[in-house]
């Protein structure tokens, strides 16, 4: 006779950062997520070689989603010259090469979607970052209220009702041009100052019409970005949304409106909050520290049915594992040290102890 032990067939396996995870139609061999980042390497919006070998490199090294850099929706909502675009069905053919790579090594691409709002129109960080005028080669940025520039002497033009809509049209037809380009998992960028995130916060956004002044109101516009790219969804395509949790600053945008929040969005079928902070404030006045933005993932979790995932300043395999296996979040989003070793995954499952699978032509290097 064969005794069965209860306990041990019941018994769940725990998560780690190696356990997939399923996302509607979409499963990840892994929690590990290289975090949107700009290269500012692009000309005319147009992915290149520089862009192949930055998000191939990452899959195979093993992480498990790979998103794009931030992805301008149309020519001015570009941060810099040297963004990426999808405003236009050229762009589609040289991203669809890039996603195809990732998805032969096994991982998921996934697109973030962009407008950089009052931010736009900047050149890139190693010239310093700073405002680009009309009369030095820039375009002329747009936000929900007039704000200087950082030129400090330029101001934005504010949206009027017809170009809103218009920027929804906008959200909606990249959508559709990126799972054109064979993107699996769609997000919108509402966080770090940028046009979405403008409307949410009552620092920047000081309209007396239906989009500014209160919450329901702030929110409007991002609700509606999202009902319009839902539209060309395929069920099966996971829909993220990445906020910034928290202003940094009095009578700013807090945690609480990202929990009022993120209950709307689960409720219209966002699958993911991403929760970054900040966009409005000097990362001088943010207390940066490992895990600093971690419990606006972990409250998002326990508060809201919805997976969050959590970002900034994970570096560790230990802190990234403990994370998920915590129970924290359900996903880690890795940028800086993305950056730094690609291979980032491949060495965290050796220093964890869990089993990776390698591309075959890198079998010999596994110790």
């Amino acid at each position: 006779m064969v005794i069965v032990d209860i306990y041990e067939q019941n018994m769940i396996e725990p998560i780690n950062l190696f356990s997939p995870l399923v996302i509607k139609g979409i499963s990840l061999k892994n929690r590990i997520v290289m975090s949107p980042m700009c290269q500012y390497s692009a000309t005319d919006g147009f992915a290149n070689d520089w862009h192949f070998a930055h998000l191939s490199s990452r899959a195979v090294g093993g992480a498990g989603l790979i998103f794009s850099e931030a992805m301008a929706v149309s020519p001015e909502g570009r941060i810099s010259a040297g963004d990426l675009g999808i405003w236009s069905d050229e762009h589609i053919a040289p991203l669809r090469r890039i996603t195809n790579f990732i998805h032969q090594q096994g991982a998921i691409a996934g697109v973030q979607l962009a407008h950089a709002g009052y931010k736009a129109s900047s050149a890139v960080p190693w010239e310093g970052g700073k405002y680009i005028s009309e009369m030095q080669g820039g375009w002329l940025p747009v936000s929900p209220s007039t704000t200087l520039l950082t030129d400090r002497k330029s101001f934005s033009k504010e949206l009027t009702k017809t170009e809103i809509e218009q920027i929804v049209i906008n959200f909606k037809n990249a959508a559709q041009r990126a799972l054109e380009a064979g993107f699996k998992i769609i997000e919108v960028h509402a966080a770090h100052g940028y046009l979405l995130n403008e409307f949410l916060s009552p620092l920047s956004n000081k309209r007396v019409d239906e989009f500014g002044g209160s919450f329901e109101n702030r929110i409007r516009v991002l609700l509606m970005v999202l009902e319009s790219v839902k539209e060309v969804l395929p069920e099966e395509t996971p829909l993220f949304v990445r906020i910034s949790a928290t202003d940094w600053q009095q009578n700013g945008w807090t945690i609480q409106d990202s929990i009022k929040l993120a209950k709307i969005l689960a409720k219209v079928g966002v699958d993911l909050v991403d929760c970054s902070s900040g966009g409005f404030v000097a990362p001088s006045e943010i207390p940066i520290a490992p895990n600093y933005q971690l419990p606006f993932a972990e409250r998002i979790k326990t508060e809201v049915d919805i997976k969050t995932g959590a970002v900034g300043l994970i570096t560790s395999a230990i802190q990234a594992n403990e994370i998920i296996s915590s129970g924290k979040a359900d996903l880690v989003f890795l940028g800086r040290e993305l950056l730094r070793n690609p291979y980032f995954p491949q060495q965290a499952a050796s220093e964890l102890g869990f089993e990776m699978e390698l591309p075959n032509q890198y079998l010999r290097g596994k110790k």
